[in-house]
């Protein structure tokens, strides 16, 4: 066994010092976007037992008046980007644009969409637990 030399070691201590600074600052200060030096909110703190939770999707209909669910599959778009995105998407609408071409450009057999919503459920709970009742809100609308 090579025993570490005392540069090594002051390196190493170093990096430490360094590391307990940062999880120390982000532990105060910190946020979700200073993970992993930040604490991650999703676990660092509770939810409201009767709150309502949240359940985004983006939905289209296409020109035979079908309404399609748009999914990652079908759209190239995945729930978290699209949830990520939703306030630029409320700013910029025709941003939507993009999606429809990526479901042409997946689906060439299917009719063209017409209109594309993302819609958010609000499904209703009540001490932790779902009650089966919901409602829709209709953030964002496009239409080519």
């Amino acid at each position: 066994m090579v025993a570490l030399s005392t540069r090594g070691i002051a390196v190493r201590l170093l990096a430490t010092a360094v590391a307990g600074a940062l999880l120390l600052a982000g532990t105060i200060w910190g946020d979700d976007d200073h993970f992993p030096f930040g604490p991650f909110r999703m676990y660092s703190t509770t939810a409201d037992p009767d709150a309502p939770t949240r359940d985004t999707r983006l939905e289209a209909t296409d020109a035979d008046g079908r309404v399609v669910t748009l999914t990652e599959v079908n759209s190239g778009l995945r729930r978290a980007e699209l949830e990520g995105q939703l306030p630029r998407l409320q700013a910029e609408p025709h941003l939507l644009a993009a999606v429809a071409e990526a479901y042409a450009a997946r689906n060439p057999d299917a009719p063209p969409l017409r209109e594309i919503r993302v819609v958010i459920r609000w499904h209703d709970v009540q001490r932790f637990r779902p009650t089966g009742t919901w409602t829709d809100e209709v953030v964002v609308t496009w239409r080519p």
